[in-house]
């Protein structure tokens, strides 16, 4: 498993742990993160996605609630949702190309999702991703 898409899971599993557990203290979170990854760059980065994801979430609940036809964010589940919250921050709030973060996301809904939950997620961050970003061109 590549180094960054290790955070990415443990980034999810704190988006998740707090989705259905809101009273969840963040000094908790954070030591979780620190816990499970052992790299201080890793712990930076993953915990730099769940704060990212948590100071934007309504308007990426938003955006997801946008596109998601016929799916309320209720009626998801709850890894799909918070995938779905991870790829879209990345999406919208960082540089990583879109390729990158649909194949994470993609990833992530395989391994914590159910059977359709790769798909699902594709169908939606597809539709997230920027203009600008479907404009670059990867380089050689």
């Amino acid at each position: 498993m590549a180094r960054r898409s290790k955070a990415r899971e443990v980034a999810v599993q704190m988006l998740y742990q707090v989705d259905l557990n809101p009273t969840v203290e963040l000094r908790a979170v954070r030591a979780m993160v620190d816990e499970a990854l052992d790299d201080v760059e890793l712990q930076e980065f993953a915990w730099r996605l769940f704060v990212g994801v948590m100071e934007v979430r309504s308007m990426l609940d938003q955006k997801i609630q946008g596109v998601a036809e016929n799916w309320s964010l209720k009626r998801m589940a709850p890894t799909d949702r918070n995938v779905l919250r991870l790829g879209a921050f990345e999406l919208i709030n960082t540089d990583t190309p879109h390729r990158v973060v649909l194949d994470e996301a993609i990833e992530l809904a395989r391994v914590f999702g159910s059977a359709q939950s790769a798909q699902f997620v594709n169908g939606v961050l597809d539709k997230l991703v920027p203009h600008e970003k479907r404009q670059l061109r990867p380089e050689n």
